[in-house]
């Protein structure tokens, strides 16, 4: 085996064991030491970290420690970690329900990158996605107002076109045809306005719409603002709309109040995809607002939310809710091809 060979399979290894603690919910700094590793190994030359792995000096560098460094040494004698094993054995499926609207997808249509409050490159959460069956992705990095996400200046969302364009291009060839969208999570206003200028908005592919403030707006206003936002003609998707959490690190949060059949009313009218967000902590919107939106005749995007490569797969969880509710493979915007689905948007 190769230097380079066996210190790839290294990064491999220690990313793929990122994968499956995200996958499996562990905690966030179980599964930064592995990422880590892999960003300290990946950039250095072959030779060097070969000379460190002879000479024991490997946990000298940032971010390799002796549980890491033992994974690096297993891959680089050409066997699969131990602890990798044990990870891949332990992974079985996250439920046994939706997965006939789960095979029906082609697309993760709201996911984040590092470039604002995701934790992988724009690339490996595109490759991930790649090779859990998709066909193409939709990056929605956040807005600017969401500074506590990183939200994407007029520049940063600029430059991003640039490299998603030069990326598509790379990855087009290399996965079979798979793309990136262009797109944008963009927080709604308390006056039901876009935290986007339309010049940017008019650019994107896919424009999720979503509230990330004043949750706890009175119902009238809220509705209000929602519905502003829904007519926007650049709004593709309502995310998450109740805002609601269940579980998880950041404690829970009630539902925000609104009148839920003027608002999926307006979503029908405007042609306004809701939303099922798939991450454990929201599940939203809960059963009997989504059997609503079922009943009003809406369309859905059944989407992760993911902030990193491990996320992706909860899909499923959306893809089950989508099935306790009756809603069917046909009225799921991700079930259609990427030109179909793109000239639903610009409609």
């Amino acid at each position: 085996m190769s230097d380079k060979a066996g210190v790839a399979d290294a990064v491999a290894a220690l990313r793929a064991i990122g994968y499956y603690l995200e996958r499996d919910q562990q905690p966030t700094h179980r599964v930064k030491a592995y990422r880590r590793a892999a960003d300290t190994i990946a950039v250095l030359p072959a030779a060097e970290v070969r000379a460190r792995r002879r000479a024991g000096t490997l946990t000298e560098l940032p971010g390799i420690g002796p549980k890491t460094e033992a994974v690096i040494l297993e891959a680089m004698d050409g066997t699969t970690p131990s602890y990798l094993v044990k990870l891949e054995d332990a992974a079985g499926e996250l439920t046994t329900a939706g997965r006939a609207i789960r095979a029906e997808l082609k697309a993760d249509l709201h996911l984040h990158s590092d470039w604002s409050d995701g934790g992988s490159p724009i690339e490996e959460m595109a490759r991930t996605a790649h090779g859990l069956g998709h066909r193409f992705i939709a990056l929605t990095d956040h807005s600017a107002r969401l500074t506590v996400a990183n939200g994407l200046s007029r520049e940063r969302r600029l430059q991003q076109l640039e490299v998603v364009a030069e990326l598509n291009q790379r990855l087009a060839r290399e996965l079979d045809g798979f793309t990136i969208l262009n797109g944008i999570e963009v927080d709604i206003l308390e006056d039901g306005s876009l935290d986007c200028d339309l010049e940017i908005l008019a650019r994107l592919d896919i424009v999720v719409a979503s509230v990330h403030s004043k949750l706890r707006m009175a119902a009238e206003p809220m509705t209000e603002r929602m519905v502003r936002a829904i007519a926007n003609p650049h709004v593709d998707i309502l995310g998450h709309c109740t805002g609601r959490l269940i579980t998880g690190g950041r404690g829970t949060r009630p539902e925000s109040e609104f009148d839920a059949e003027i608002v999926f009313e307006a979503c029908k009218q405007f042609g306004t995809a809701v939303e099922i967000n798939s991450r454990p902590e929201r599940l939203d919107p809960p059963n009997r607002l989504l059997t609503i939106a079922v009943e009003t005749g809406c369309v859905f995007s059944i989407d992760t939310d993911a902030h990193a490569p491990g996320q992706l797969d909860w899909q499923v969880y959306g893809c089950e809710k989508a099935e306790e509710c009756d809603v069917t493979p046909d009225r799921v915007i991700n079930t259609w091809d990427s030109s179909a689905l793109l000239e639903w948007a610009a409609s």
